[in-house]
Formats: C-alpha cells, structure tokens, sequence
C-alpha cells in the first residue's frame, strides 16, 4: 500500500483582531509533522491599544486592509502559487461576524477563480487539532482549551468529534487576563502584560478566590475572581508599582490553582472512562497556552498523572493561518467537507461540540 500523499493546504484566519495567512503540507496519515511553508501574521495591536481592547468595527476594517497583502505574502513565503493548492481553508466561525466575513469571503473568491476546494473551518478545532500539526498525537485526547474568548476541557474524539467536558459558566481565561491588565492600566494586549508584571511580584500577597473548586465536576467560573481583582486594585490611580505586581502574580496564581485543579480531575476522569489506548494525552492550546507559569503548573500535573503534556509553541497558540490550513488539510484528507462549502454561512457562534 503507497504512503499517503501530502497535500498543500492554504489557511486564512480573520475571526479576532490578527490578520493571518498560511501554507501547510502534509498529510495526517503520514506520521510525521506537518510543513509549515509560511506562516503570516498581521497584527493590529495600535488600532486597539487607545481601547484597551478590540472593537469589532475597526477589526474587520484592518481584515479588508490587510489580507490581500497578506495572503500574497504567504504563497510568495511558500514560492507557490493559487494553482500549486489542494485546496483553500478559512474559519467560518466562531469570532466577530465582521472579521470572519471578510476571511471567509475572500477564501470563497479565492477557490472560485482558481478551481480549488473550499474547506470552512471552526475556529476552536483549529486550536483544537494544533497538537497534530507538531507531531504525532493520536485519538483520542484530553484538550484544555484556554483563549480569549473561551476556555473548556474537551474529549477531542477526532476530526469533527469533539465532546465537552466542562467550560466557563462566565469568563473565559484569557479575558480575564485583559479585564485584570486594563483595571490596573498595563495597556493591550493584557495577557503578556499581566505575565510580565507577575514576574516581580509576590503570588501569596492577596488569597484571591478560586471559585467552583469546592464542587465536583470540571467546569470553570472567574467572574468572581475577576471582582476579587477590582476590589484590591481599588483606586488604581494610587496603587504603588508593587502593589501592581503583586495583585498581577496573585492573580496569576489562583488562574493556575484553578486550572491545575481541575486539569487533575479531568485527566483522572479521562484515564477511568476513556482508556485511551494509545496512551493518556494532555493538551493546551488556546492564546493563553503561551503563558509559561501555566505551562509548567499543567505538565506538573501531567507529570503526576503519567501523561504526556503536549503544548504548540507559543506562536501557534495564539491565532494564526496554519491552525486553519492544518485542520482543513484534515478535513480534506478524510473527505469531511460540506457538500455546499461554497455557500457556508458565517458564524458568530459555532460550538465545537454541537451535541453539548
């Protein structure tokens, strides 16, 4: 039997505030890490630094702006061209309509005039399927899936087949970490500011709550230590700069203590129901994957549990192109593509699993 062919996958990525185009080849029967040709990003951080946030309008104004450039960029980065492509992917959703409007539509132009397969993505699966960009990493796996805007553990089953074990009832992560970098004005974007500033401080100095931890289950809940926060930070204006770092690492401190413990009980849970049988796997994917203080509390955890801690490099947690080309080079290579692709809807909500 021949091995698998690669094939050539072009992502494009427009559902938050980064600008993002991509090539992947490979093929995920090949049992080897994908190559990623090119790799494009085009940030906005100055169009929403003044808001201490991103504002929907002005991010689907800098998509329209930015994409033809980037896009060019990456097929000239890979040296291909439209015709040398499989196929063209591009999330569809879930993210800001406006955003994903314009990466959706320019990848459904794209795939008309040069004859090629359009593949609508789900932007969650892409961060979802990251680990099986990097190296091998075989169904099924324990996904803890922390960005900006979501943040749940996830049985991912396969391509298409995700099942969610517990989520936020509130807040996700990483929002918290930019509500808690915009309250003690450390500017955008928050989470690395908040990472940085923990550095100097003292993670003891204020016993923030760690919400739900006192009941069973795996779901999440940081509204309240969000408040918690505010609290503290009181009249920021007279707060000292230790006091900001102290209120940053103590605040990082009870996100990690939350996650650690719930990240333990899902894998235990995992390991009794799932038995996977290729082994227990614990990936982080998401924007917030990239904070290191949360990296080392979950392989922690892993360590103990006997399971193997997978993590993408930081500049494949935060949004990008190759997640997308990657999880439509799936898609396309199992044949689980809509049949009406071209006429896919875009989506502001798009749950990774569908039956939940």
């Amino acid at each position: 039997m021949s091995a698998p062919k690669a094939l050539t996958v072009l992502g494009i990525e427009t559902s938050c505030d980064e600008t993002a185009a991509a090539i992947v080849r490979g093929h995920p029967d090949l049992g080897e890490p994908a190559a990623i040709l090119s790799n494009v990003i085009a940030q906005q951080i100055e169009e929403h630094a003044p808001f201490g946030g991103v504002v929907p309008e002005l991010a689907a104004r800098a998509h329209i702006s930015h994409l033809d450039a980037v896009i060019a960029r990456a097929l000239a980065d890979a040296g291909l061209a439209l015709k040398d492509l499989d196929a063209i992917a591009a999330t569809a959703g879930p993210g800001l309509i406006g955003g994903v409007i314009v990466g959706l539509m320019t990848a459904k132009g794209l795939a008309l005039g040069a004859g090629k397969q359009l593949i609508p993505v789900n932007h969650l699966e892409g961060h979802a399927l990251t680990a099986r960009l990097i190296g091998p990493c075989p169904f099924p796996y324990l996904l803890l899936l922390v960005s900006g805007g979501h943040s749940a553990f996830v049985v991912v089953e396969g391509v298409g087949r995700c099942r969610i074990l517990g989520e936020t009832i509130d807040d996700a992560v990483g929002e918290s970490f930019d509500k808690t970098a915009k309250l003690l004005g450390l500017g955008f974007p928050g989470g690395p500011a908040v990472e940085e500033l923990a550095r100097s401080g003292n993670p003891r100095a204020y016993a923030f709550p760690r919400p739900l931890l006192d009941r069973d289950g795996f779901d999440l809940s940081l509204a309240g230590l969000k408040t918690a926060v505010r609290y503290a930070a009181g009249d920021v204006l007279l707060l000292t700069d230790e006091a900001r770092a102290n209120i940053c690492a103590s605040f990082q401190e009870a996100v990690a203590a939350i996650l650690e413990t719930r990240a333990s009980a899902a894998l235990e849970h995992f390991a009794a129901q799932v038995a996977p049988e290729n082994g227990l796997r614990f990936v982080v994917a998401g924007g917030v994957a990239s904070n290191s203080l949360l990296r080392a509390r979950l392989q922690a955890v892993c360590n103990r549990k006997g399971a193997n801690f997978i993590a993408p490099p930081a500049k494949l947690c935060t949004d990008n192109g190759a997640m997308i080309a990657w999880a439509g080079l799936e898609r396309l290579a199992r044949g689980a593509i809509p049949p009406d692709a071209l006429s896919f809807a875009p989506r502001a909500r798009w749950p990774l699993d569908e039956a939940a």
